[in-house]
């Protein structure tokens, strides 16, 4: 069953069973308040049991890039397009938000994002392989992001 991701109204629907529930949910509607300011988008989010099709996309992306595979268990997914750009995400119980952003048209702006839940320690798959930014969010606290450009095509 998908959800539309209220950021007037944070919830950890969804994300009851992580030990970052609160610190996930305003990570969540941070990206969701992004999306609805610059493309008018609604930001739906599906349980990950229900969206194997968006996690095998991810893993392929992940193993393929950087040789990553995460052990923390995927909570939810979202995957869609606007514009000519195409995302997908997954939300993962340990406090980690990862990203890809694929444009249709151009291979230059192509990425994957990692943004880490406030509090939460780098995964041990990410640990010294990648530099860590501050944003500050009035919903999700403070942010630390990271990101690498794809190569491949996908």
């Amino acid at each position: 069953m998908s959800y539309i991701v209220d950021f007037k109204d944070v919830s950890t629907v969804g994300l009851e069973s992580s030990p970052a529930a609160e610190a996930l949910a305003g990570l969540r509607a941070n990206e969701a308040r992004y999306f609805m300011n610059k493309y008018k988008h609604e930001f739906t989010v599906v349980p990950a049991s229900e969206s194997q099709e968006t996690l095998n996309y991810m893993n392929k992306v992940l193993k393929d890039e950087r040789d990553i595979e995460f052990a923390a268990k995927p909570l939810e997914t979202s995957s869609f397009q606007v514009d000519n750009i195409k995302f997908t995400y997954v939300i993962y119980e340990d406090g980690l938000v990862v990203n890809v952003m694929y444009t249709v048209d151009d291979s230059k702006k192509r990425a994957v994002g990692f943004k880490l839940s406030e509090g939460m320690e780098v995964p041990k798959e990410l640990e010294g392989r990648f530099k860590f930014a501050r944003q500050k969010s009035k919903l999700a606290g403070t942010i630390r992001g990271s990101f690498f450009v794809i190569k491949g095509e996908y």
